[in-house]
């Protein structure tokens, strides 16, 4: 619930600053992770700021393909702003160590055992690891 507080006291800056599109993005943040709260009765709140920022990812790329960069711009900021409240994303070389460890940890020797060394490094990351990077790193490993 760290989080939420952190966001409602930033709100209230922003409302004090006069700062209504960065008050409006934080309140979109806000919201989600109080709908996921009423939604499940628990909260895993990385969970939730990796789904938003994902989503203005998505959203992003549509709007550059249809040539609208103010939209796209729009949401690039809100993204950011969601990654300031993420963990930092660990490097590639943290994770590729992360990766073996996972690996000898499993015992994994093909393909078929990606599944296990995903949910092992996604859980020594702690959230701090992006699962596209991590699978990639996992299948050339595994080959």
């Amino acid at each position: 619930m760290a989080i939420l507080d952190e966001l409602t006291a930033q709100i209230t800056e922003a409302q004090k600053q006069r700062d209504a599109v960065r008050r409006d993005a934080l309140r979109l943040i806000r919201d989600a992770l109080q709908k996921e709260l009423k939604d499940t009765g628990s909260l895993d709140e990385i969970a939730v700021l990796k789904r938003e920022r994902k989503r203005r990812q998505q959203s992003i790329d549509v709007y550059r393909e249809n040539g609208r960069d103010d939209l796209a711009d729009a949401e690039q900021s809100e993204a950011d702003l969601i990654a300031t409240f993420l963990p930092a994303e660990l490097s590639e070389a943290e994770l590729a160590t992360l990766v073996d460890q996972a690996i000898a940890d499993t015992g994994a020797t093909s393909k078929r055992d990606m599944g296990a060394v995903m949910k092992a490094v996604m859980a020594a990351s702690g959230g701090a690891a992006d699962g596209k990077v991590v699978s990639g790193l996992v299948a050339r490993k595994l080959n």
